[in-house]
């Protein structure tokens, strides 16, 4: 019997997130190990909830989430929730989890976590590097425990949040300079790639005759993310950045990528946040650490998520 591959999600529990967190309990080959929640889409109290309440609507009150970081390490904290609604879910209201709330800290249960996987942990990182940036500084041992760092977030070319910067680091670029100077091995799921993920409108009629609660939230909550991609011109469509990690962790055939020296800028004035490359330069980095994801399968990408969903 094939092992599974023991996974901890990092997420700032947006809409994206929380389809992503569905598809991760679905995928047979992961033993997720536990979600923590960060500031990012929303203030964090708010990502927490939303953390437990999706592992709720999925059944696996079994999956513990943990608070985490509250403000960015060194700037205030903006928000995303002109994309995601006040509550970070299109202020769509689903049931309460009745799980017993956890005391203990992000970065401690990481730590915890990834010594007893005994360095086959995949840390996925889906919203702002700050718990992962304190993990490493309280831990100056945990980068030998990580197998990989999956992490949604950076651009190689354009951005979000800034002409130049993707919103994740963006929200704290100097926890993930942090983290992009650790010696964790890492792969990255840009905006170029996660642009491509997505998810056309019209080409969910199963989903739309499933009538399930994770399919009419899911359909739900889209609207929202819609409104958003429609002003930007993606009509019609929906990009579901943050599944991209967690559908590499089993599917990792969907995904292309060629292996780069990323660092973060910190002090530009117009390049404040923006992930630093040197895959299209003459110039090379000395370190040259982190897979850099540059294409998707889209169809097959909508495909199984789909599947995923609809398997609820």
């Amino acid at each position: 019997m094939r092992m599974k591959t023991p996974v901890w999600i990092d997420s700032d529990c947006g809409i994206d997130d929380a389809i992503a967190l569905l598809a991760a309990f679905k995928l047979d080959s992961l033993d997720i190990k536990g979600i923590s929640a960060v500031c990012g889409n929303v203030e964090e109290e708010k990502t927490f909830v939303n953390n437990r309440n999706i592992a709720y609507m999925a059944n696996r009150k079994d999956i513990k989430v943990y608070h985490g970081a509250t403000k960015p390490l060194n700037i205030t904290l903006e928000t995303a929730s002109h994309v995601h609604g006040n509550n970070g879910l299109g202020n769509i209201v689903i049931d309460e989890s009745d799980a017993p709330v956890e005391t203990e800290m992000a970065w401690d249960m990481i730590y915890k976590a990834a010594k007893e996987a005994n360095g086959e942990l995949e840390l996925v990182a889906v919203g702002p590097l700050t718990n992962v940036a304190i993990a490493i500084a309280k831990y100056p041992d945990l980068e030998k425990y990580i197998k990989r760092l999956l992490i949604m977030g950076g651009a190689i070319e354009g951005g979000n949040a800034s002409t130049a910067a993707e919103f994740n680091i963006f929200a704290d670029p100097h926890a993930a300079q942090a983290v992009f100077k650790s010696e964790i091995p890492k792969v990255m799921f840009g905006l170029d790639v996660t642009l491509q993920s997505s998810l056309n409108l019209n080409d969910l009629n199963r989903l739309k005759a499933k009538d399930s609660t994770v399919s009419n939230f899911f359909l739900e909550s889209i609207k929202t993310l819609m409104k958003f991609y429609d002003a930007i011109g993606y009509k019609d469509t929906v990009c579901l950045h943050d599944a991209c990690p967690i559908l590499y962790l089993q599917y990792p055939e969907l995904f292309n990528g060629k292996v780069a020296g990323v660092y973060v800028e910190t002090q530009g004035q117009i390049t404040f946040g923006k992930t630093v490359s040197d895959l299209h330069s003459d110039f090379k980095f000395d370190k040259r650490d982190t897979l850099v994801m540059l294409s998707v399968n889209q169809q097959v990408f909508s495909k199984t998520i789909e599947d995923l969903l609809l398997s609820y």
